[in-house]
């Protein structure tokens, strides 16, 4: 597998302790586009800065990280995992 092919979903917690949940290719570049662009970062980070990386998984493609990132949006809220 090469770099190109290697997508990862990430969790980021927010300085108001919310958490944003994105998939990429590239996880040092993002954070730092969350953090410091005004252009490239989420329209819902760039309001809650600094944000700070707190879980990433990586993914086999495109599809199966935004499969992921959507179940772990659909997570139930304030309930802990076993």
């Amino acid at each position: 597998m090469s770099k190109a092919d290697t997508w990862f979903v990430y969790i980021l917690e927010c300085a108001d302790s919310t958490l944003y949940t994105g998939v990429t290719t590239d996880l040092k570049r993002r954070l730092n586009e969350h953090n410091h662009n005004d252009r490239l970062g989420a329209k819902y980070t760039r309001v809650r800065r600094p944000v700070s990386l707190q879980y990433h998984e990586i993914c086999t493609d495109r599809s199966h990280a935004c499969q992921r990132e959507a179940a772990i949006k659909n997570f139930p809220a304030g309930r802990n995992s076993a």
